[in-house]
């Protein structure tokens, strides 16, 4: 029997390092997050050659919103003290616009600290972070030139919209590159991808494509959705149309052909990754949001392929977005259908499990 276990972990060892030699940034990924892996309680269990297991464990609730206040949470970002900053839509499609929106920090403690608000009938959707600590986020103000557009906050908290954008524009998804001084934004309603300077200035039309637009017919119709920079290129979603897609950023700054990454994911909303070196990617799978699908997180591999790691039988309710740090993923869940959960929840990342995935 012995014999049996050491022959098995011989072959399983050899599957991982045929796989790690193929896929460079999961490599990359693993090789990145070892310390974390090392130090998380679950870690021990794993000798190195055992890769079986969910890829995504102990799901818990880390906060819980007010569904009937408009505290309904749609984008986050992960800040380096371990805190979250969150965009609560204070309405959606099919909510009654009775309260504002707002842009809320949740401490490492579960402190809530409000940064920003809007006005009724206004939502908060995307919101990223520069380099420098600066916060950005998108207001969605249809139809008022004045308000819609992106935002930061100013040294004393004071909000300064930075990128002024048309009445009928959809901001959302917000994306820093990685030199910090160009901002892009991802617009759900023209099928267009917008640019400005992080110190503000006129927004250009940085790519327009119909790959970027919505599907008219749908019932909530919205195309380019979650939006993130990622070794050279933006990497946005397209809500109805299902897709992932890859922009290269040129040299000059320009965009590069686009590439569907994957498809066939209806109401796929914001995206993450796994590391800043791997193009393993979560992604959030909002289906109730518009009856149309069902609430997923899947994993998307660097070949398209991907599978569900987490699914309504783990109280996700409209998941909208994600976000990884270390081996802890993070994800929103707006509460749209009843009984309204709205909530943040937290997982574990189980790395063997995931590569093991990977590789099948």
């Amino acid at each position: 029997m012995q014999q049996q276990h050491q022959q098995t972990a011989r072959r399983s060892a050899s599957r991982a390092r045929r796989f790690l030699k193929r896929n460079v940034g999961i490599a990359l990924a693993v090789t990145a997050t070892a310390a974390v892996l090392v130090s998380a309680p679950s870690a021990s269990a794993w000798t190195g050659h055992s890769n079986r297991g969910s890829v995504v464990t102990d799901v818990r609730t880390a906060a819980t919103f007010d569904f009937a206040a408009g505290e309904i949470p749609e984008n986050i970002t992960v800040n380096p003290d371990g805190s979250v900053t969150l965009s609560l839509l204070g309405s959606c499609a099919v909510c009654e616009r009775t309260h504002g929106p707002q842009l809320m920090r949740i401490s490492v403690s579960g402190e809530r600290t409000v940064l920003a608000g809007g006005q009724v009938g206004e939502a908060i959707s995307g919101n990223t972070r520069g380099s420098d600590g600066s916060v950005y986020y998108s207001v969605w103000a249809p139809g008022n030139a004045a308000r819609n557009g992106v935002y930061t906050l100013g040294a004393d908290g004071t909000p300064r919209r930075i990128a002024a954008l048309p009445a009928d524009a959809g901001p959302n998804g917000l994306a820093i590159d990685t030199a910090g001084r160009t901002l892009y934004i991802a617009d759900s309603l023209k099928g267009v991808i917008w640019s400005v300077p992080v110190s503000g200035g006129s927004p250009t039309p940085w790519l327009t494509d119909a790959a970027l637009a919505p599907v008219p017919t749908e019932a909530l119709p919205i195309g380019a959705n979650g939006l993130r920079f990622h070794n050279g290129a933006l990497w946005a979603t397209n809500f109805n149309k299902g897709t992932l897609l890859r922009i290269p950023v040129t040299a000059t700054g320009t965009a590069g052909p686009i590439r569907q990454v994957t498809g066939g994911l209806p109401n796929i909303d914001d995206i993450s990754f796994l590391t800043p070196h791997s193009d393993v990617v979560f992604a959030a799978q909002n289906g109730s949001s518009s009856n149309n699908g069902p609430d997923r997180v899947v994993v998307i591999y660097p070949n398209g392929t991907y599978k569900p790691v987490m699914t309504s039988a783990d109280g996700l309710a409209s998941p909208s977005a994600t976000a990884v740090r270390g081996n802890k993923l993070y994800i929103t869940d707006g509460g749209v259908p009843e009984p309204h959960d709205p909530k943040l929840q937290t997982a574990r990342i189980n790395f063997p499990a995931l590569l093991a995935g990977a590789a099948h």
